[in-house]
């Protein structure tokens, strides 16, 4: 106690403080949703409510109130790497509002985040575009019409499900076993599937190209 950097409310406290947060969030404000996030992001991580998981789940808020105040559509900003890279200065913004209640320093840092943010899933984005594009192209080139659509279903089915196995997929999409499993060979001729390692009998694969543009900076 006497090392820790900062030390939560107790249990009663803590309680009370939650449950004004959950009002907060709920309520009317004409404070920008942003810098209302700002708060909440910070209100949370002070009131520190459980024993693990606190930074998880204040950043998975930002995303959750964002979307809910219709600011974005999708939960495509992803805040996390840019807080991480600015690790000392991110505690001592919310140690500076704990002891002097500066908001404002607090609240420009957050936006710079979520600026920074904006921009890197921007380019991620454009590059995901790209490489649909591409393999599109790559998947149509002389493919016949039949084992096409199967192509098709197959591979907008990875743009969300990257990494598969033939059984859950055929399942996935109504298709049969093997139809899926011959169209998962033709996607690895052409180098959009690899194989991983087996997990028991079972063969797994990865679209890699998509996986290694989202793992980026994670």
């Amino acid at each position: 106690m006497k090392n820790a950097r900062y030390i939560p409310p107790n249990p009663e406290d803590m309680k009370e403080a939650v449950s004004d947060l959950e009002k907060y969030m709920n309520a009317e404000d004409n404070l920008d949703p942003l810098v209302r996030a700002a708060l909440i992001h910070y209100q949370f991580e002070t009131i520190h409510p459980f024993l693990d998981g606190n930074g998880r789940v204040g950043r998975l808020l930002i995303t959750l109130f964002l979307m809910e105040k219709k600011i974005m559509t999708a939960p495509a900003l992803y805040i996390s790497y840019f807080l991480k890279r600015n690790r000392i200065e991110y505690y001592d913004r919310m140690t500076e509002v704990r002891r002097k209640g500066n908001y404002e320093q607090w609240i420009l840092f957050f936006l710079q985040a979520v600026m920074e943010s904006a921009e890197d899933a921007v380019h991620t984005i454009d590059l995901l575009t790209a490489l649909h594009d591409k393999n599109t192209a790559l998947l149509m080139d002389g493919t016949a019409k039949r084992q096409s659509d199967t192509l098709k279903k197959l591979f907008a089915y990875l743009e969300s499900n990257p990494i598969i196995d033939v059984k859950k997929t055929s399942e996935a999409l109504g298709l049969s076993y093997n139809a899926v499993a011959r169209a998962v060979s033709v996607l690895m001729e052409k180098g959009i599937l690899t194989q991983n390692e087996k997990k028991g009998k079972t063969r797994i694969f990865s679209y890699s190209e998509y996986l290694d543009i989202l793992r980026k900076d994670t």
